[in-house]
């Protein structure tokens, strides 16, 4: 059946009339809290930014902080900025000299004197230093809205749960692209998910992100949230979907809705130190313990010549982007692979959001950017989202599968982990399996748990969102030559 708008207002009504339907979305219009949405973000070994928002501008927004809670003399001062559209300010307190691994204590400027760090969880812990060989686990999504469901139910992931509950497990939350889905909103009218206003759309766009980074505020107060950008914080609707397409176009989205600008501002990723301009929170790379972590950019800024897909003329309708002059993040990503110092960081880890090999969709511009550089820098494992299910599949490179499977195999391993849950549900594979695939979930919402043992293995599981319950686990041994 073919919905029209009309007939989508009628069977809104007729809902209505029968069931009413979970009140996960809240008004933030007015913003009140004088200090929301906290979150984390690695700045070194030594370094961690602390971020959060505020109704109004802060002339000089502070952190004080320490390791004894009774005692948080130490202070930062940081930056307080908004964009059009924007309900809220963000403030950004980048903190430096500190402990590695070490617990600190916090509060940042809004909340009250005597606020209680301790009973309201108001930490970070610093990252490892480099070369740290202890054992460690991070948790991994992509793809997480803030609703699952459709118009006859819906209900809040229960991934926010989950990751919550595995917190003290994990060092920190990688999450690589597509956050609240927010650019849903007229997907969500059209399908009576919500009630049909079209004017209101700024003010719903606003309000779904809102709820997401609130929900999540217990997890990222005190587990770093290393973040990087997906198709859907592009603009404020995604106008290549059948029931958009020749009704609207980008044209209903203001300018603080286009660009990623949510995304760039929201966030305060290590990016500023990086590059000689400061492409906020679209690809960086940070050091943890055994491992070297890297985050790309599958969106835009790809080849030379190459038309990304969310940049003008790109297979998503979208018009974000470039950001950088011509193959400026390969570039940077060559030269930062190339000095990476496998004796200290045997690990080598990359995640964009788009995945290159997949039973489903697949993005061939990015096969063409990134893979002879993972493969020339021997990456372990990359990671993907964007397809809504999980999939692990072998180490593969161009396209041949590496005959050793996880036994110290040459090429790199592809999981792609999209499955954390949205209002847009589960994708389906595009049918017959291809021959790297080794195992395909597309029933069960979940997040990845990845653990670094030694030098030498590395194990990944799928857990369960609903039952906490791990789904999927292999471990991949590699022989990076140090002995431990």
């Amino acid at each position: 059946m073919k919905l029209t708008v009309g007939l989508v207002a009628t069977l809104w009504v007729q809902l209505q009339l029968t069931q009413g339907l979970q009140p996960v979305i809240r008004d933030y219009s007015n913003p009140s809290t004088p200090a929301s949405q906290f979150r984390l973000a690695y700045n070194g070994a030594e370094g961690v930014t602390v971020s959060w928002n505020s109704p109004s501008q802060i002339n000089s927004p502070q952190v004080w902080y320490g390791e004894d809670p009774n005692n948080l003399v130490a202070s930062s001062p940081g930056t307080s900025t908004t964009f059009s559209t924007a309900t809220s300010w963000d403030n950004h307190v980048t903190i430096g000299n500190l402990k590695p691994n070490t617990k600190y204590y916090y509060r940042v400027t809004g909340l009250a004197d005597n606020f209680d760090v301790v009973g309201q969880n108001f930490y970070f812990t610093t990252a490892r230093t480099t070369g740290d060989r202890t054992p460690y686990s991070i948790g991994f999504i992509a793809d997480l809205g803030i609703v699952i469901g459709n118009l006859f139910g819906k209900q809040i992931p229960d991934t926010f749960d989950s990751i919550l509950s595995a917190r003290d497990s994990l060092d920190f939350l990688w999450h690589s692209g597509d956050f609240g889905y927010a650019d849903d909103w007229l997907w969500e009218e059209l399908t009576g998910a919500y009630p049909l206003n079209l004017d209101g759309g700024v003010a719903t766009y606003n309000n779904i992100m809102n709820s997401y980074y609130d929900q999540f505020v217990n997890v990222t107060k005190n587990t770093p949230y290393m973040v990087g950008p997906g198709n859907h914080e592009a603009d404020c609707i995604e106008p290549d979907l059948d029931y958009i397409t020749n009704k609207f176009d980008l044209t209903i989205c203001p300018s603080g809705q286009r660009n990623f600008t949510y995304h760039r501002n929201h966030f305060a990723m290590p990016t500023a130190e990086q590059a000689q301009d400061y492409f906020q929170n679209l690809w960086y790379s940070w050091n943890h313990g055994m491992t070297h972590f890297v985050q790309i950019n599958t969106e835009t800024d790809l080849a030379a010549g190459t038309t990304a897909p969310d940049e003008p003329g790109g297979d998503g309708g979208l018009d974000a982007g470039p950001f950088g002059f011509p193959n400026q993040q390969l570039q940077w990503l060559e030269a930062d692979l190339a000095a990476v110092d496998r004796t200290k960081t045997p690990w080598l880890v990359v995640a964009g959001h788009r995945p290159w090999y997949s039973a489903s969709t697949v993005c061939t511009e990015c096969q063409e950017a990134f893979e002879n550089l993972v493969i020339k820098y021997k990456v372990d494992l990359v990671m993907a989202g964007h397809v809504h299910y999980y999939e692990r599949d072998a180490p593969v490179a161009n396209g041949v599968v590496d005959p050793n499977g996880l036994n110290n195999p040459s090429a790199p391993w592809y999981i792609t982990n999209g499955a954390a849950g949205n209002f847009e549900g589960h994708s389906s594979n595009s049918g017959k399996n291809p021959s790297y695939t080794s195992i395909i979930n597309n029933s069960d919402y979940g997040w990845s748990k990845l653990t670094f043992h030694n030098s030498t293995h590395l194990t990944h599981d799928f857990i369960s969102s609903e039952t906490d319950q791990v789904l999927d686990t292999a471990t991949l041994y590699k022989d990076h030559g140090l002995g431990w």
